[in-house]
């Protein structure tokens, strides 16, 4: 039985992943890429917010953007929005949770950056927020989502949408993308790639 369920979660992730690159999805992440490259190269940031486990991915790619991915490069301006335990306390519990991502945009964007917003539901309301502070800032934003998109699917600029309904689906997919973003970011800065 264990086995089965081992092949068929595998299975899942597989098709989860080859749905969302197959369906116009690869030019939209390559349009991304591009954005947050050019941003890195007029010297803007990269702020990225999410929950749970998208707060975990944000850490992880700002990680990935900081020190290095899978060449040696300079550094590049990435930070999770998610990490500041003393601001996010203190505006949640000043101002309510919904607010912890759109204060920090508010305080830290600069028109010329981008923000990059993961949801697996779209509906997030501090994500949402967030967005919608970044676009009165002239931030650039992308959404990074599943189930459809939710609200964001209106509101970001760009939207990488997972057509999936498990949150463990669409979270693999959505590392798969950072990844992927990491690598295509760097090829674009620094015309390098891998061995």
């Amino acid at each position: 039985m264990e086995d089965e369920l081992v092949l068929k979660s595998l299975k899942e992730s597989i098709k989860a992943k080859e749905r969302f690159f197959i369906k116009k999805n690869i030019s939209r992440l390559r349009d991304s890429a591009e954005v947050i490259a050019e941003a890195f190269k007029a010297g803007g940031k990269l702020m990225i917010v999410g929950n749970g486990g998208s707060a975990a991915d944000a850490q992880h790619i700002a990680a990935e953007f900081v020190n290095r991915f899978e060449i040696e490069r300079p550094p590049l301006p990435a930070l999770a929005l998610t990490t500041d335990t003393s601001v996010i306390t203190s505006i949640g519990n000043d101002y309510g949770v919904d607010t912890i991502f759109s204060k920090q945009v508010k305080a830290l964007g600069r028109e010329g950056d981008v923000l990059l917003a993961i949801s697996t539901s779209g509906t997030s309301p501090n994500v949402v927020q967030a967005v919608g502070e970044a676009k009165k800032l002239g931030i650039k934003t992308i959404a990074l989502v599943g189930r459809g998109g939710g609200d964001l699917i209106e509101k970001a600029d760009m939207v990488l949408n997972v057509e999936a309904n498990s949150t463990p689906r669409i979270q693999e997919v959505h590392i798969t993308v950072c990844h992927i973003l990491c690598e295509l970011v760097d090829y674009i800065l620094f015309q390098k790639v891998s061995k």
